[in-house]
């Protein structure tokens, strides 16, 4: 199973991009959408979305984050 924030890469054509997103149909179908992060002739590349079993994992990406959930803000108390 591919995990969020993975760097994979697609098996046909080879497009290698991190899992930013998961879509799980009705009937089993899952799709993975991947965000390149790169440029081609200075623009961005645009993401893709594939078949969670055609991507195989390429590595650990970094994405920034230190991978701990935020508190969660209380609201104010009504006056």
């Amino acid at each position: 199973m591919i995990k969020l924030g993975q760097k994979v890469r697609d098996r046909i054509t080879g497009f290698e991009g991190v899992a930013t997103s998961r879509t799980e149909y009705l009937y089993g179908c899952v799709r993975i959408y991947v965000e390149p992060g790169g440029l081609h002739d200075g623009k961005p590349i645009e993401p893709q979305v594939f078949d969670e079993q055609r991507l195989d994992q390429a590595s650990e990406a970094k994405t920034g984050g230190s991978g701990l959930v935020p508190p969660q803000r209380v609201p104010p108390a009504n006056r």
